[in-house]
């Protein structure tokens, strides 16, 4: 009776050694009985499998984080990039993740890079530099297929670099440079167009007042003088030499 009590007991303390597994919080445990999927998904906790019989596989949930390697291409405006993206992604059912796909990681790196190929080929360069958030959503929507048979939720993808040849950027930056100048001839000229509609409104305010003009030439002469300048210009105006232009010519015709 003795052995027989130890024999029981030595079977029972091995088949909790070899039985007894923990699933983590951030895990789940997929159990194959006789090489079928047996029952439900194991939550985190302590889980007992049958010796020999059955056997775990752990699937971890947790967000992950992959790069996807830069991809070259040509735009659909022929300009010939380098772009590189980022994929965070999640298991929802870790029996399809583990079942229907090989390594599930490994597979949705090879569908981000082929999905990332095609985008640079239907997306013109001006996309890929400013209009990113519909190139995000077409991504996710290329990447969402697959994923969904087999498990796995994107939660987001985004673009992160796009790189160009050395000779596009210097292209990008004389025409930034030729922009910048047509704009500042643009508000220089019409800024003079301005100044001259200002001034001659003002001269005909004047012409209508010929005081005024006498008081302007005065005030001109003020804000010169208050420089302490050696020298002080002064206008002589054009219709005093006018008078003594035709008091000259009645003086040399006396008939006149």
């Amino acid at each position: 009776m003795v052995a027989a009590v130890v024999i029981v007991a030595a079977l029972l303390l091995l088949w909790l050694v070899t039985g007894v597994r923990v699933v983590q919080q951030y895990e789940r445990g997929v159990v194959f009985r006789l090489g079928r999927v047996s029952g439900q998904v194991r939550e985190p906790g302590v889980s007992l499998l049958i010796p020999v019989a059955d056997r775990m596989r752990k699937v971890n949930v947790q967000v992950v984080t992959m790069p996807v390697p830069a991809q070259e291409g040509i735009t659909k405006d022929n300009v010939s990039v380098s772009v590189d993206a980022v994929l965070y992604f999640r298991v929802m059912d870790p029996v399809k993740a583990t079942v229907d796909v090989q390594n599930y990681s490994f597979a949705m790196l090879q569908v981000a890079q082929t999905s990332l190929r095609s985008i640079i080929g239907k997306s013109e360069l001006d996309d890929l530099l400013s209009g990113r958030e519909n190139l995000h959503q077409g991504l996710e929507v290329m990447l969402e297929s697959p994923a969904t048979g087999w498990g796995v939720q994107i939660d987001r993808v985004e673009i992160k670099d796009v790189s160009l040849p050395d000779s596009m950027k210097r292209s990008m930056a004389r025409q930034a440079e030729a922009d910048r100048e047509r704009r500042a001839r643009i508000i220089t000229a019409d800024g003079e167009f301005q100044a001259a509609a200002k001034l001659a409104e003002a001269a005909g305010k004047m012409s209508e007042t010929p005081a005024a003009m006498q008081l302007r030439l005065l005030q001109t002469v003020v804000e010169v003088a208050a420089e302490k300048n050696s020298t002080l210009v002064l206008p002589f105006p054009v219709e005093l030499l006018r008078f003594f232009e035709a008091s000259a010519a009645r003086a040399a015709d006396p008939e006149a």
